[in-house]
């Protein structure tokens, strides 16, 4: 087998990665996109504990947030617990939990892009746009989240990214499960400790890297086309 060939599981590995950071970013996005509209604009008590959670991933390792997310949705869990028993729906060591531990890991790199894009929207217009009778939820979809587009794009691209590169948390909340919960950061780590797989780490770091390159390169490259088009 050729170096640049990739195993039956490096191919799994990698098309796992891809469904489940395509998945996480899909089920964040709206919610990343309210969130950033909350703190960006919104006047509530609580703000800053909102705002403390929303960065926590990024200041606590992502073991604790696995292990938090085990106790919480676990089959055992606060939540995971009814929803085991009583709907039948189990994350933990499943793809699906895969995805919602990727997107807790990459839900503040969404929220500060498309909360920065939100900051540089000019009120001014938002404000002609209700002088002449438009609602605020027509002056949301109309004005501000097209104005929006540029961080969105550079939001959901890095959360893809970071998805893609998402190791402790979801080796705490999921394992390490061949076909269902080995995505590309597991399976190189996995890789490392057997015998004669230096050289398929090697492939799926290299790999890792070219994804990740590729995404940072269309996020600028997107979101600096959309701001001169909208400048234009």
């Amino acid at each position: 087998m050729g170096i640049f060939t990739l195993t039956a599981l490096e191919r799994e590995a990698v098309t796992l990665s891809l469904q489940v950071a395509g998945w996480a970013v899909v089920l964040s996005l709206p919610a990343g996109i309210l969130t950033a509209w909350a703190l960006a604009r919104g006047r509530f008590p609580g703000k800053s504990i909102l705002e403390a959670l929303v960065h926590l991933p990024l200041v606590l390792p992502p073991v604790v947030m696995g292990y938090l997310l085990l106790v919480l949705l676990g089959r055992n869990g606060a939540i995971g617990g009814p929803l085991f028993n009583y709907l039948g729906i189990s994350l933990a060591f499943t793809w699906k939990g895969a995805v919602l531990a990727a997107a807790v890991m990459a839900f503040p790199l969404l929220v500060r892009a498309v909360r920065l894009s939100l900051e540089s929207v000019d009120p001014g217009l938002e404000a002609a746009a209700r002088t002449l009778g438009a609602g605020p939820v027509a002056v949301f979809f109309t004005v501000t989240l097209p104005l929006m587009a540029p961080g969105i794009l550079t939001g959901t691209l890095l959360a893809f990214a970071r998805s893609l590169g998402e190791f402790g948390a979801t080796i705490t909340f999921v394992s390490n499960i061949r076909g269902e919960t080995q995505t590309l950061p597991l399976a190189l780590y996995t890789l490392t400790q057997v015998p004669d797989g230096e050289t398929g780490a090697m492939r799926l770091c290299i790999l890792s890297v070219l994804i990740a390159m590729v995404a940072l390169i269309v996020s600028e490259t997107l979101a600096r086309r959309v701001a001169a088009r909208m400048k234009a």
